[in-house]
Parts: C-alpha cells; sequence; structure tokens
C-alpha cells in the first residue's frame, strides 16, 4: 500500500504529532514537498503532504489562514506540517482552528525532525509499495505464463480474474465470447460485445474503459496486426492497482501470443494444408490423411460440406474482363476452373477450438474485405462448436471445408441469410456492393471431394445470377432450368433469335411471335393451339409457315423448337 499520515504518524524516527484532521489519516500521500510560498497551490498536484514554517505566513491571523487552509483543502493536499521551533514556537490556534473547521490534516513536526527526513520515509514508502507491486506483478506473471500453457486461455483467465479480484473475458473476432472466469461472467462479458466491436473498429493497440466505479471494466484488442484477432476485458470493483495492472498486461502479451502464432508456424501448416486439400480433390484421401495426421481431427473422415465464396466485385471485374454482363453486376458465366486435382491453392489454415483465435487468413496483413469477414465469423462459430475447419483462399475466393450439419456450416447460411434480408430491407440491387456470395456442395465422403468442388462451383454460378448471398447444391438439383436463364447473354441470344419476328408483328401483319408460343406450348398440336388463340388452324398453319421463311430455319428439327421455346421464356418477362 502506498504511504498514508497515519504511517508517518507511527514511524518513530520522526515524531510527528496531529493536531487536527484526525479522522483523515488514512489519506494516501503522493509525494513530501517543503514551500514557503503564501499560495504554493499553482505548484501542487494534490496528494502532497505539504511542509512549512510559516516564513512568508501570517499564523495568527485567522481570517488569513481560514482562506490559506481552505485553499489547500480544495487543491487535494493531503495534509500539513508545521515545524516548531523556527519561526513559531508552537503551531499558532489561527492555524490550528482553520484545520480542524476544513478538516484537513495537521501534523506538528518537532524541530529535531527535518523535512528531508519526512520527505526521505515518504520516498521510502514509495519505492518499496512499488518493489512490492513490482513482485507481485512478477509473481502473477509466472503464475498466469504456467496457467496459460497448462490451461490454455481459460485457465489464463482464470488466474487473472483471481490476480485483480474480479472477472475476465475473452472475445474473438467477431466480438462473441469464447471463454470467461468466473463462469457467470460470460453473461456481463456478453453485455459489451457493442463495445467491443466499437474497440476492433479502432488502430490496435486500443483499450476501452466501460462502467462507474463499482462495476469498472477495461477492454483491451490483442494481436499485433491492423485487425485485431481478439480483445481481452476485465472487469473489477475499482480501478486497477500497480500489481493487478502488471497482471493485466502480462496476460494481453500472453493471449496475444497464443492469439498470433509465429509466421514460420503458419506457413508450415499453409503448406500441409494445401498439399492435404490437392490430394482430396484427386481422389487421393488416404494420402491426405496420412499427412493431416491429428490435424484436422476427423474432418476428413465424416461427411463434410464444401464452400466456395468470391465477392461480388471479383466476378464482376471477371465477367467484364471476359466481355461479359450481368444483371446487377453479377457475372454472367463462371468462369471454367481447372481441374480439381491441379487446381492452385494458395494457403491453407485449419481451425480448431481455441486455434481458431490463430494467425490471420493470408500471410502477413489481411485485407480487410467482405472474405476476410466472411472467414472470421465461420472460424469463430467453429471455435465455439469445437470444430475442425479448413480455410483455403485462393486467389480471388475463400474455400472452406466443414463438417456436414456443423456450425460452421450453419454459421455460413445464417451469414448468408442476413446479407440477403439487409439487401431487402434496404431494396438495394444485388451485388450492389462488395458482399460475399457462396456456393454449398451436397454433404460429401472422403472419395468425393472433386465431385464435392464442381457442386459448390455449379451452387455459387447459380447463386450470382439469382443474386442471392448463398446457393446450395440441393436448390440447382430439385430447381428449375428456366431458373438459370436470368441472364444477359441468355437474353441477348433470344432477342437476337426473336427480333425478326418481333419486327414483322410491329407492322401489324400478324402475331407471329404469340403463335409460334401457343403452338409450342400445345406440342405443336394445331387445333388445340388454334383453339387458345382463337383462330383457325389454317391460319396457324400459314404462321407457322411464315415463322419457317423469316428465321430461315425448319420448326421440324427438335433442336429448333428448344431454342425457341428458352427464348420465349428468357423473354418472357421483358413483353
Amino acid at each position: 500500500m502506498p504511504p498514508t499520515l497515519a504511517s508517518l504518524v507511527h514511524h518513530s524516527a520522526l515524531k510527528l504529532t496531529v493536531r487536527a484532521g484526525e479522522e483523515r489519516l488514512a489519506t494516501p500521500v503522493r509525494w513530501a514537498h517543503a514551500s514557503e510560498l503564501a499560495d504554493p497551490v499553482p505548484y501542487m498536484e494534490g496528494g502532497e503532504l505539504l511542509l512549512i514554517t510559516a516564513l512568508k505566513l501570517d499564523a495568527e491571523d485567522p481570517e488569513a489562514m481560514r482562506r490559506y487552509v481552505r485553499r489547500l483543502g480544495q487543491a487535494g493536499v493531503a495534509g500539513l506540517g508545521f515545524a516548531v521551533g523556527v519561526h513559531y514556537a508552537t503551531i499558532p490556534d489561527a492555524l490550528v482552528d482553520a484545520a480542524v473547521e476544513e478538516g484537513l490534516p495537521l501534523l506538528e513536526v518537532p524541530r529535531r525532525t527535518p523535512f528531508l527526513a519526512i520527505s526521505k520515509a515518504v520516498s521510502a514508502a514509495i519505492s518499496a509499495e512499488q518493489y512490492q507491486a513490482v513482485t507481485a506483478g512478477f509473481a502473477a506473471q509466472r503464475d498466469l505464463t504456467k496457467q496459460a500453457l497448462g490451461g490454455g486461455p481459460a485457465g489464463l483467465l482464470a488466474a487473472l480474474a483471481g490476480q485483480v479480484d474480479g472477472w475476465a473475458a475473452l472475445y474473438d473476432a467477431t466480438g462473441a465470447v469464447v471463454a470467461s472466469a468466473p463462469e457467470w461472467a460470460a453473461r456481463r462479458a456478453a453485455r459489451l460485445t457493442p463495445e467491443v466491436e466499437r474497440l476492433h473498429a479502432r488502430t490496435p493497440p486500443a483499450s476501452l474503459v466501460v462502467g462507474g466505479e463499482a462495476d469498472r471494466v477495461e477492454l483491451h484488442t490483442l494481436g499485433t496486426s491492423r485487425r485485431p484477432r481478439a480483445a481481452l476485458a476485465v472487469g473489477t470493483g475499482a480501478p486497477l492497482g500497480t500489481a493487478e495492472r502488471y497482471a493485466v498486461h502480462s496476460a494481453i502479451a500472453l493471449l496475444t501470443l497464443t492469439t498470433e502464432r509465429s509466421r514460420s508456424l503458419h506457413e508450415a501448416e499453409q503448406r500441409v494444408g494445401a498439399a492435404v486439400l490437392r490430394m482430396l480433390l484427386a481422389g487421393e484421401p488416404e494420402h491426405a490423411r496420412t499427412a493431416a495426421g491429428s490435424l484436422y481431427g476427423d474432418l476428413l473422415d465424416a461427411p463434410y460440406r464444401l464452400i466456395i465464396a468470391e465477392a461480388a466485385s471479383a466476378t464482376a471485374a471477371r465477367a467484364h474482363a471476359d466481355g461479359r454482363t450481368a444483371p446487377h453486376g453479377a457475372p454472367a458465366t463462371p468462369p471454367a476452373a481447372p481441374h480439381a486435382a491441379t487446381r492452385p491453392v494458395d494457403a491453407l489454415r485449419p481451425v480448431t477450438g481455441e486455434r481458431a483465435l490463430a494467425a490471420p487468413v493470408h500471410p502477413g496483413e489481411p485485407p480487410a474485405g467482405p472474405l476476410t469477414a466472411l472467414a472470421e465469423h465461420v472460424e469463430a462459430a467453429a471455435a465455439r462448436a469445437g470444430e475442425a475447419l479448413l480455410v483455403v483462399p485462393d486467389g480471388e475466393r475463400l474455400v472452406l471445408l466443414t463438417a456436414d450439419g456443423g456450425a460452421a456450416a450453419r454459421a455460413c447460411v445464417a451469414y448468408a441469410a442476413a446479407l440477403d434480408q439487409a439487401r431487402t430491407t434496404a431494396q438495394a440491387p444485388a451485388g450492389g456492393t462488395d458482399e460475399p456470395v457462396m456456393g454449398l456442395s451436397a454433404p460429401a465422403g472422403p472419395i468425393a471431394a472433386a465431385s464435392a468442388y464442381r457442386q459448390a462451383e455449379q451452387a455459387l454460378s447459380v447463386a450470382r445470377r439469382r443474386g442471392r448471398a448463398l446457393v446450395e447444391h440441393e436448390e440447382v438439383a430439385t430447381g428449375s432450368v428456366v431458373q438459370l436463364l436470368s441472364d444477359d447473354a441468355v437474353r441477348a441470344f433470344a432477342d437476337g433469335l426473336l427480333r425478326a419476328l418481333r419486327e414483322h408483328d410491329a407492322t401489324g401483319r400478324g402475331d407471329l411471335v404469340a403463335s409460334l408460343r401457343a403452338w409450342l406450348s400445345r406440342h405443336g398440336q394445331w387445333d388445340a393451339a388454334a383453339a387458345e388463340l382463337g383462330v383457325h388452324r389454317h391460319t396457324l398453319r400459314y404462321r407457322m409457315r411464315r415463322v419457317e421463311e423469316i428465321l430461315g430455319r425448319s420448326l421440324d428439327d427438335p433442336d429448333v423448337r428448344m431454342e425457341l421455346w428458352l427464348a420465349l421464356k428468357a423473354t418472357s418477362g421483358t413483353e
């Protein structure tokens, strides 16, 4: 504890006597300072024991002493020490009465006690208190390190909560609570998620204090990159002391080491992961298991789902480069993917349990973008559920391998649903913002990774065309092929194919487009199609001959009928 007026009074070598303010002797003393100025307040910081001989004071003037003592009290002076036997044989009654009235502690300093002795006593006590705090801090650091090595972040938080006599909680990159001590603190910490998100928006290292004196919470970012990978909350009933501050700083350092793995280790995992993924895509699951060892748990054995995500801006840029356009900026046709076995894989990172708080998805500084946010969201869900997860940045794409029905897969679906809902609520055009677009494969086994990849790419293509954040392959397999025609390139083909017929109809020389639609929808049955149009069947036969003449194609050809029917369906919404 810091020195107090009571500890100085009880100091046997100082021989100090209390003349006023006995009830405030527990006041801490930050320093002892001698000043003979009539107004020393401008040179005080508060918490000092002011030592005087009243060289320039009229200590016997009651009104002057009241003003002097009142000003000292307002400045936060801890107490006043008066040396007797120098200018005054005893402390004047006017000064004693003013100190009593103000409640300011007044100590009588005997002539044989120099002010220097008091200053040394205060300095020694402060040094002892600081040494004790440093020693306690080193002890706390050893204890925290031991707990971190033995019990991981959960053990470290439990030790930290005991060190600060409060509670502690750990948040992931999304602001979700992943560990707390004691257990009840998880509820208190969850209420601070908005503040944690606000803290993550700051440039690290950053900290924030919320709450009042009786419920004070400090929030600190963890990590060394520009994007915090986690955050620490420490709740106490009072401001932290020096020893507690050492403990918190030690915990921050240890948790940073936990959440930020070394670059060499991260790159080694990427190389292993890249090899594992290539083996899976090449249909070599046994080799993949051998190479992975226990790195991914049972993820490679259980049914899994493969997810391919791509930023909307990336798909639009590829469509533009290929000379294609699509509705709302989405690409018209997905680029042809290389064979799964030879597809380049640039990086890979496994995430299991607490390891989800590890290094960024890309080596070095991760770009802040939609795929980074998606990866963090899914990794956090996997970490909370203790699931294994493969996250594979692949150029402008993100490939994820997750357990079928697991928390990570559900997190992807929920993330996409939130994007679609936000887009609907804001009435924003699909793809108008740089949001991730995802394709989700059907459940697959260890030997079907290449098939799952193709399914995810097909679902991704449909998601782009439909302007949705995520499409599952089951939807592609059970949906209608007509939905795949909502593409500018397809509509351009349809418009070109039907343009001559529409130009003919625009001159008022017959309704060839409507007649063609009715005839095709009735499978070439003349009577049924003519009845639908309200014309004689011979009139309909004449119109179909005109269609053949204008298009230069035979309606007896099933391919021609198919193309015309699809063209009519693709343009049905524009007529």
